[in-house]
């Protein structure tokens, strides 16, 4: 099986050559508009993580990503694309975490997942599974499911919280501020095309800048950690700050959450493949697969959570037209610059947890969209119907489960439970396999 694609007028192709300053320049674009430290800060935020426990798994994260990320460009996709860690596993982290009060159970069930991973790819079971499992009708759906779920703990984590020096009020504004910011910066990219490509790329990092602005003259900017954290700083590693602790049910949580994140990235290599004017083969899946797992591997060794294809990439490759693999090697490098920089971690840490829920509100809306995108041209008879809507009514029906029927059921149903993404995609599989096509 091969994926066609049509001509889409780069500048620069996949096995071009740039200069090393247009690398360097656009390589950290790349970084910048990844947002990889999302999850992390979600993460750090939701267990009560320390200032330096957050900063240490940030600056993992950076190191994880930039390891898998050249491990996919250089040696088994060898397609345009960086790996971040994906927010499909949140909750069934933050579970796991509170449940073994640590990281030690959430690296040990991650580095069996990813060998499992592996173990597809090299079998090459995987692109069997794509073709008869994962059409565009489930992968769009698990796509809006993540956007969907995700959109809660912007507003319940972030943003609807008060603090010793921010009142509830204030981080609602601080939030609709931010969220604004990134609207009206990203948007200048389709009204002034020349200037507009640059506040768009940089839409992020003004809005969380402004917002951390507006933050400090409220009174809610706090940089006393990053003043005490060192300038240069190891991340944390697995058998120097973290054990790895194997648990049943955390194993099989994990394995669940594998197989629809490699439903994610799969869909993530598609995306860039139809921007980069290249065909994906099932000999390329295969070898992503691969990648992906050896990355995930990678990912849970430098103490972080797992990683996957980001879309982002695409987007940005289409605004530039520079689709080269040297940008993306050069992007790699970044993030593990950035992985021993102790004071951006810290700095990043720092930032009102208000000013990242207004970005990640509009993050998750753009996720949940795009989804939508993705089966917008999908024929809508009664059957597909249902095979978006009740996977839809599984995930919002899980964010409102009562705590007391998620204790009584066992610690694996638990962790599960804790992720509505994962047990929704199953749902959604189920349904395109269980309700027979029309004739």
């Amino acid at each position: 099986m091969e994926t066609k694609v049509e001509k889409k007028g780069l500048t620069v192709g996949v096995n071009e050559d740039i200069s090393f300053g247009q690398a360097f320049i656009l390589g950290l674009q790349h970084v910048l508009a990844m947002d990889v430290y999302v999850p992390p800060f979600i993460i750090a935020t939701a267990v009560g993580m320390s200032s330096p426990e957050a900063a240490g798994l940030i600056q993992s994260t950076f190191l994880g990503a930039g390891i898998a990320s050249l491990i996919q460009v250089l040696f088994f996709l060898k397609l345009p694309v960086c790996q971040g860690p994906s927010f499909v596993p949140l909750g069934a982290i933050i579970g796991i975490y509170l449940g073994s009060k640590g990281m030690d159970t959430v690296l040990g069930a991650s580095v069996i997942g990813a060998l499992a991973v592996v173990l597809l790819g090299l079998t090459g079971v995987y692109k069997y599974i794509v073709r008869k499992f994962i059409p565009s009708i489930v992968s769009g759906t698990i796509i809006m499911i993540v956007g969907l779920t995700l959109l809660p703990s912007a507003f319940t984590g972030n943003i609807y919280v008060s603090s010793e020096s921010l009142s509830v009020n204030q981080n609602i504004l601080l939030a609709a501020i931010t969220a604004a910011t990134l609207i009206i910066f990203s948007m200048l990219g389709e009204y002034f095309p020349r200037l507009g490509k640059i506040f768009r790329i940089s839409s992020v990092i003004i809005a969380l800048a402004l917002g951390s602005v507006v933050a400090s003259f409220m009174g809610g900017l706090d940089f006393s950690s990053v003043s005490e954290a060192s300038f240069l700083s190891l991340p944390n590693l697995a058998f120097v700050d973290f054990g790895l602790k194997f648990n049943s049910s955390a194993i099989l949580t994990m394995l669940v959450i594998y197989m629809v994140l490699l439903a994610e990235t799969t869909g993530t290599w598609y995306a860039v493949s139809a921007v980069t004017e290249e065909s994906v083969t099932d000999e390329q899946i295969n070898k992503g697969v691969i990648g992906e797992g050896l990355g995930c591997l990678t990912a849970a060794l430098v103490g972080t959570t797992p990683v996957t294809g980001y879309s982002t990439n695409a987007g940005i490759i289409s605004i530039t037209g520079v689709a080269s693999k040297k940008v993306f090697v050069m992007a790699s490098v970044w993030f593990i610059i950035l992985s021993f920089l102790g004071k951006l971690s810290a700095l990043i840490h720092a930032i009102p947890s208000a000013v990242i829920g207004g970005v990640f509100s509009v993050v998750c809306v753009i996720i949940m969209l795009s989804g939508f995108r993705v089966i917008k041209n999908q024929e809508f008879s009664e059957r597909e119907l249902y095979i978006i809507g009740v996977p839809l009514i599984f995930a919002i029906g899980l964010l409102f489960m009562p705590a007391e029927v998620k204790q009584s059921a066992p610690q694996f149903i638990q962790y599960l439970l804790d992720s509505p993404i994962a047990l929704s995609a199953i749902v959604a599989v189920a349904m395109n396999k269980l309700i027979p096509e029309t004739k």
